[in-house]
Order: structure tokens, then sequence, then C-alpha cells
């Protein structure tokens, strides 16, 4: 078969040919891969720049894709091998089936920005009808699902963060009611943010940028009124590191946390998958949930691996 081969840690995948994967037993089960996403894990992983490593090389890459059953069903699934490839292993019946008239492009892209968005939001945030939501870089392909998500589960009031005017000031079309530009100095920033949090107080705060705009949020909530914050970390888009002392964490009732591979259980992400992406598949199929995407066909992952659109790049295979 035709896949996009990693020969080793730190390269780009290759177009080239590979053998089938053939089942070893009765819960591995065989199918045809029509698209997968290229996920900022994926690229990481393939970097070496990740906390998680491929097991031996060369290697199909490709976390999740959506492929076809034998009986002919469309589903979503994670690989066993990777999905970047014209077949793969799935596990028997861990899969979601996919509704009539859904998008393939669209059905590959959303389970990568669902899990930075929906498992934050839900499993991690545990979110809950009328409360306060922000999202610092809300600009992004996934903060724009955290966007929509947040208003789907009935957020009082978003707030979007981000640089890009033209992107800020289409959340609102998504379901932000304010947006926050990064572009400003830093006591501007600050400042709108603390009369926000006067104003609204907000209860969650999904974070895709950490490093500076994380701190700036940061002290904005010191010595305000008492109102417990969430901070959920799921990216570093502005820096992985950020000085922060611990009179932040004593001034004020901010509880931290982490949204990523590690940071929730496998029961936890098997829930998610049963439960909620099924959901959130019929939602995209009816087009209240939109996600931007950019196709490529699979001869052509090498050279747009690390393309950067600010779309969900998909290849197709």
């Amino acid at each position: 078969m035709k896949a996009a081969i990693l020969e080793k840690e730190g390269a780009i995948p290759e177009y080239a040919d590979f053998p089938d994967p053939l089942p070893e037993n009765d819960e591995q089960v065989l199918i045809n891969v029509k698209a997968a996403a290229i996920s900022q894990l994926d690229i990481l992983k393939s970097g070496g720049k990740h906390y998680t490593h491929y097991p031996n090389f060369p290697i199909v890459v490709g976390l999740d894709g959506i492929g076809v059953l034998e009986d002919g069903t469309l589903v979503h699934a994670a690989g066993i091998t990777g999905m970047m490839g014209e077949k793969a292993l799935v596990r028997r019946n861990e899969w979601t089936v996919l509704p009539d008239h859904i998008d393939l492009a669209v059905a590959a892209g959303l389970p990568n920005a669902l899990v930075g968005a929906g498992v934050a939001l839900i499993e991690r945030a545990k979110i809950q009808p009328n409360q306060t939501i922000l999202i610092n870089g809300a600009t992004g392909l996934t903060g724009k699902i955290a966007v929509q998500l947040a208003r789907y589960y009935n957020a009082k009031h978003i707030i979007g963060i981000g640089r890009n005017p033209e992107t800020l000031a289409s959340l609102k079309t998504l379901g932000a009611n304010e947006v926050v530009s990064l572009n400003q100095s830093d006591d501007s920033f600050i400042g709108q943010i603390k009369e926000i949090h006067e104003r609204t107080p907000v209860d969650i705060v999904i974070d895709y940028l950490w490093g500076h705009p994380a701190r700036m949020i940061l002290t904005a909530f010191q010595f305000m009124p008492y109102h417990p914050v969430k901070v959920v970390s799921v990216g570093e888009m502005a820096g992985a590191d950020l000085k922060l002392p611990s009179a932040f964490l004593r001034s004020s009732p901010i509880e931290l946390l982490g949204s990523g591979m590690g940071s929730f259980s496998r029961d936890q992400l098997t829930d998610y998958m049963k439960n909620i992406l099924p959901e959130m598949f019929k939602l995209a199929a009816n087009g209240q949930l939109t996600m931007d995407v950019e196709t490529v066909p699979l001869k052509d992952v090498e050279n747009s691996w690390e393309k950067q659109s600010g779309k969900a790049l998909v290849v197709i295979m």
C-alpha cells in the first residue's frame, strides 16, 4: 500500500510503499482509510519533540482518521497502526459511526481539535451552564472550536483572546460575546481583563498560548474579589515556560490544570469518544459546528507536513 512513512525521529514522513497491515487477533480490524488529519501531535512526535515517542522505525504516521469497514460502514477511529496509509488496523468496536452527509475532511479534522477543546472544557474544566469562559488563543483552529463548544454547552459569557484582528472579529459569529486583542500594551491588556473579571467573573480559562499572555491573565486575577477560577493549559504557542511567583496562587483562588495526553485517563478519553464525539459529528453534519479545512493528496504529504495555513490540514488517501 501507499503510505506516509517516517524513517527516523526528526525526519519528515515520505510518500512510499509499505506492507499492508495484518490483523494479529480477532480484536484487530482492517479498514480502508479515506482521510486523516495532520495534527500538531503528529508533527511533534515525528520531530522527536513530544513526550511520547514512536516505538520503532520505519513506521506509518497518523494517529486517527476516517475509514470504511468491510461492510461499507464509514467510521472514525484511532489506529493501532498509522492512519496515513491506504489501510490500517483499528480495535474492534472502538470506532464512531459517522452520520450521513458529513464532509470527510471535516470529519477527519474535527476529533483532534475536539480533544483540545472538548476534553479540556468537559473532562478537565467540568463546564457548567451559565459560566463565564475565557479562551486564550481563541483565534487558532482549536480555539475557534472551543468558542463554539462553550456556546453549545450554554456558557453565559464567552471571551476570546487573540492577535489577528479579522479572526477576532469573526469569533462573535461563532458565539463569543466579546474579544480582547493581544496587540496592546501589557497594562492595557491586564486592565481590560480585570474590568471583564469584575463585570462578569471568569469561571474557566482555556489556554492555548501559555507564556507571557497566560502570565498577564493570572496577573489580572490577583487581589480580585473572591471567585474561584479554573485555568486549563492545553497548548504553549506563546512559549513553554511561565515564571509564576507562588504569591499568584496564594493571593487568588486559582486552580491550575493541564489537558493533554497523560492528564486524563484512557477511560475518560474512551467515554468522550463514545458519548460526546458522535454528538459533535452530528452537529458538524448539520452545519452547527464549523471548521476550516484544507485537503492534500497522500502523495503530497512530505511537502505539506509542516504547512501553516490556519486550517485543519487533512490528507486524502
